[in-house]
């Protein structure tokens, strides 16, 4: 599904309509994240959102990853394969397909190695096993299942929180106080423009998401057929504009979409007729891996990588080494 435009805007008509099935909801789900959680045996990192969709939570844990092997952890990332088949625990490999385990887990496995696992804990545990000395869940703030000793929420500067309001009358997954109460840091992901959330006491983080250089070079020079499914599509089609690329055509998909043979047609198509270089985010591209209806989309897009670069970088290293190593 596509998220409801009026979640992104000041609360009105169709939110307080939607109040007494927010109120409900809320109630369940603050209920369900009340509990303490079985422990795993290693430290646990937790990268959630306080909101459905996209912030940035794939591109915070492949940074957490990297800073934890230069620190020399053995880390591994924990994914619920979200859009696979597969129930796990199980090792994403790079020649997995998406409909299998996953867009994020195919991302995270180029990083350290990544469990998939419907249960938290059985994956947590099935990690020590392999000899993982500390494990990252790749969302997770709402699950209750298995004890963390350190959770940062993650929040997409540029739309916030929204209308505060919580599902379906806003894009809150629980009510705010229940999540925040979970956490023990924010990072803010690009510039502040949206409502963000009163941390507190919590010590708040920024960051931003960085272009590849040498793509953004090769793309300047051509004209752009941008394609995303993820939470927030214009956000991507911003960074390709932002960057100083000629974005001739754009185009939403919902969300983890899974593409068919009708659309790698149809886009390809509109390529070819009116002379675009297609374009789209890695974890679109991850979804067209191992289908062959997709193989001439797969091999005809350009990816544009990013990775998170954190400005107060040496504060977060030294409260997450503090969180972890006891």
């Amino acid at each position: 599904m596509r998220d409801p435009a009026f979640w992104w805007r000041k609360p009105g008509l169709a939110s307080g309509l939607l109040s007494p099935f927010a109120a409900v909801y809320g109630a369940v789900a603050a209920a369900r994240m009340a509990g303490l959680g079985d422990r795993a045996g290693l430290p646990v990192i937790c990268v959630g959102n306080f909101t459905l969709g996209g912030a940035g939570k794939t591109p915070a844990v492949m940074w957490l990853a990297k800073m934890l092997q230069e620190a020399g952890e053995r880390p591994f990332c924990l994914s619920r394969g979200y859009g696979g088949s597969a129930a796990g625990p199980l090792f994403a490999a790079a020649d997995d397909s998406a409909s299998d385990v996953g867009d994020e887990a195919l991302l995270l496995a180029r990083v350290t190695p990544a469990v998939v696992a419907r249960d938290r804990v059985a994956g947590a545990k099935f990690a020590k096993a392999q000899d993982a000395t500390v494990v990252i869940m790749d969302d997770g703030l709402q699950n209750a299942s298995l004890a963390k000793d350190f959770t940062i929420a993650v929040v997409d500067g540029r739309r916030g929180i929204g209308n505060a309001r919580v599902f379906p009358a806003g894009p809150l997954r629980a009510p705010l106080d229940a999540q925040l109460k979970r956490c023990d840091a924010l990072l803010i992901i690009g510039d502040a423009d949206g409502a963000i959330p009163a941390a507190g006491k919590l010590p708040v983080f920024h960051g931003r998401l960085v272009p590849d250089a040498a793509t953004i070079v090769a793309l300047k020079s051509k004209n752009v057929m941008a394609f995303a499914g993820i939470g927030d599509p214009e956000k991507f089609f911003a960074t390709l504009t932002q960057a100083g690329i000629a974005v001739a055509e754009r185009k939403a998909f919902a969300d983890h979409h899974r593409f068919t043979a009708g659309d790698a047609a149809a886009l390809l198509s509109k390529a070819a007729r009116d002379g675009l270089t297609l374009v789209t985010t890695q974890k679109d591209r991850a979804r067209m891996a191992g289908d062959p209806a997709l193989a001439a989309l797969a091999a005809g897009v350009q990816v544009l990588p990013v990775t998170l670069a954190v400005d107060e970088a040496d504060q977060l290293r030294k409260l997450v080494l503090l969180k972890t190593r006891r």
